[in-house]
């Protein structure tokens, strides 16, 4: 079981764009047995979250930028119901983005704005695969330009579909490769 973060828009039309997206991911998530990972916001990833545990998902986990649950839900006006755990930081967005990728094990980007793009860039960085959910528009139909435009050649670790259960298989296979020698400790 993998801990696979998703990341998305929390406004724009690439929510009101990308909502059977996120809300197919989470089930698809669910049923290959893996953990999801948000940062415990509003829009696609907590369509995604609530799909996950609908579906019968076993551990969901969400990472905050309020330092608080009251601040999560007063100060930023962020979800709870869809977690089996939060983790309030209290690193604000910039932060969080940071914890929430490198503790993920794999990325699921769909749609998006600044900070998916943030989050897509620290997983770049890091080295932590990622794959892009396409139909939602947002900075998930621009990555290939933008890795192109940034010279890159770690893309290796990018992968991309328009099927969610697709994109799990991916991202999966990338992780069992990479973690080979390792896989009893994930199972």
């Amino acid at each position: 079981m993998y801990q696979i973060c998703v990341s998305g828009a929390h406004n724009g039309k690439s929510v009101e764009d990308g909502q059977v997206l996120a809300t197919v991911l989470g089930e698809a998530i669910a049923k290959a047995g893996h953990s999801l990972m948000t940062g415990a916001t509003v829009g696609l990833p907590n369509f995604s979250a609530e799909a996950y545990k609908a579906a019968g998902g076993k551990m969901s986990l969400g990472i905050s930028p309020a330092a608080t649950k009251i601040a999560h839900v007063m100060k930023y006006r962020l979800p709870t119901e869809a977690y089996d755990s939060i983790l309030f930081t209290g690193l604000h967005y910039v932060g969080r983005d940071a914890l929430l990728i490198t503790s993920s094990d794999a990325v699921v980007s769909i749609g998006g704005r600044m900070g998916t793009l943030h989050e897509f860039a620290i997983a770049m960085e890091t080295d932590t695969p990622i794959g892009f959910l396409q139909g939602a528009g947002g900075i998930s139909s621009e990555i290939t330009e933008i890795l192109h435009a940034a010279g890159e050649s770690r893309s290796k670790n990018v992968v991309f579909s328009e099927d969610a259960a697709d994109l799990i298989v991916k991202l999966t296979a990338l992780l069992d490769k990479e973690n080979h020698k390792y896989l009893d400790l994930y199972r």
